[in-house]
């Protein structure tokens, strides 16, 4: 076998251009082009409920030159969504994970709740009255929520995304107010949050955002010992078929451009922490992802 790569090498991201994994991807991209002498593009792929970008690297050759770069949400995948024209799991090899970083719990100002005690008083005096947004079924904006109401003891109403609807649509909604509050990146969030149209409720993870630093934790935020830490996280995927060694260059590849200072700035002025796994790390990891998301599934 030739080394590798020897030739383009595509990274697919299912979510479309503006959002989390096409911002890292293209950061990525610049780096191992500039190590491989190769380049490396990123294509966005959405559709289908971000379902069409991993439907698309599953039947390419599995030769290491069409890589996927999802959410945690392809790891959730296989519990929530029962006609998907893949195996999340089966179907895919996990290569390397990219990067962690806060959620921002938003409500919209017409909620009738601004903190995250309010939310919980409102939800348990109501129960199923309040009503959460996600960019669908399984995604990480949806299991978030479904693990916060969980850990809370709460009730919620969800009302997932239609069609291809992403993450702006899901803002909308609130905004609009056909939904009350929702998980999202903090990005997608801050020109509300300035203009006093959504209100933070807390951050998703133990540490507080380096965006808006002045917003809680949900840890903080929440009830005395509450413990919340539910970062999105990015990864890389590949066809299951793909040689051994092709993978192994692949995560190694990409765990060496996160350590890359240039990259690592970028990261860090766009609120994300590099996530560092060994490949057979990152697969284990990616199964556990898998099984939360079935049990909270199974919980219905």
């Amino acid at each position: 076998m030739n080394a590798f790569p020897n030739g383009p090498v595509r990274l697919i991201d299912p979510f479309g251009a503006g959002g989390g994994p096409d911002l890292v991807g293209r950061a990525l991209a610049g780096v191992l082009a500039d190590r491989w002498g190769h380049p490396v593009s990123v294509v966005n792929h959405p559709g289908a409920r971000s379902t069409a970008g991993p439907a698309l690297v599953a039947i390419s050759p599995a030769a290491g030159y069409t890589v996927l770069v999802s959410t945690s949400a392809h790891a959730y995948g296989a519990a929530f969504a029962l006609d998907l024209p893949y195996d999340p799991l089966e179907d895919f090899v996990p290569l390397a994970p990219l990067t962690k970083q806060p959620y921002a719990l938003v409500a919209g100002s017409h909620a009738g709740f601004a903190t995250l005690a309010e939310l919980i008083s409102v939800a348990r005096a109501q129960p199923g009255s309040i009503r959460f947004g996600s960019t669908g079924t399984g995604t990480a904006s949806h299991v978030g929520v479904e693990v916060l109401k969980r850990e809370l003891g709460i009730d919620a109403r969800h009302v997932p995304a239609h069609g291809d609807e992403g993450i702006v649509d899901t803002i909308g909604h609130i905004l609009a107010g056909r939904t009350d509050f929702a998980m999202a990146p903090i990005a997608i969030t801050l020109p509300h949050l300035r203009e006093g149209r959504l209100i933070a409720l807390g951050v998703t993870t133990a540490r507080r955002s380096r965006v808006i630093p002045d917003v809680v934790t949900l840890n903080v935020a929440g009830p005395a010992g509450f413990r919340f830490d539910f970062p999105i996280w990015y990864g890389t995927w590949v066809p299951s078929k793909t040689p051994p060694e092709v993978v192994r260059v692949l995560a190694e590849a990409i765990g060496s451009a996160l350590t890359e200072p240039g990259l690592r700035s970028w990261l860090t002025e766009h609120d994300a922490d590099p996530f560092a796994m060994s490949q057979s790390e990152f697969a284990l990891f990616v199964r556990s992802e898998a099984d939360m998301a079935a049990r909270i599934a199974a919980a219905g």
